[in-house]
C-alpha cells in the first residue's frame, strides 16, 4: 500500500501543508507515524477523503486560472472489463475520469490510493474565470 506524506498529501488535494495538518489533527483523515515520527496518510484513506472533500468543495483557494493539461491526483476507483477499464482520479478539486484498454491499467498497475497523473489534450479549450 503506498503512504503519503502530510506535504505530499496537501499537493495532492490542492491545499497547504498546514491545512492537511489541520485536517489530520481533526481526525478528518486517518494518520500513522513512521519509525522517524513522520505522519503518513495510506492511500486508500487519502483516496476516501479526497473524493469527500471535493463534495464540499475542501478549502481550496479559488483563484483565476486558465486549466492546465496535466493534473496530479490520486487514483480513486479502478473497473475492470474484460477489454477496457475506467479509471478516476481525484486532482483536487477536480474528478478526472478515463477509459482507456485494460491492458494498459494492468501494465500501469494502476489501483486505489496510489498517485496517477491524468493528461489532457483538446481541440477546445474552455476559459472560465471566476
Amino acid at each position: 500500500m503506498q503512504v503519503y506524506t502530510i506535504g505530499q498529501a496537501a499537493r495532492l488535494l490542492g491545499v497547504s501543508s498546514d491545512t492537511a495538518r489541520r485536517w489530520a489533527d481533526a481526525g478528518r483523515v486517518a494518520t500513522h507515524r513512521d519509525e522517524t515520527g513522520r505522519r503518513l496518510i495510506d492511500g486508500r484513506d487519502l483516496a476516501a477523503f479526497s473524493v469527500e472533500i471535493a463534495g464540499t468543495g475542501g478549502e481550496a483557494d479559488s483563484s483565476y486560472t486558465s486549466v492546465r493539461n496535466a493534473f496530479p491526483g490520486i487514483v480513486t476507483a479502478v473497473k475492470l472489463g474484460d477489454v477496457a477499464a475506467q479509471v478516476e482520479i481525484q486532482a483536487g478539486p477536480h474528478r478526472l475520469v478515463s477509459l482507456l484498454t485494460r491492458e494498459a491499467v494492468e501494465e500501469l498497475a494502476l489501483e486505489v490510493g496510489m498517485e496517477a497523473t491524468a493528461r489532457i489534450k483538446s481541440t477546445n479549450v474552455h476559459i472560465d474565470r471566476a
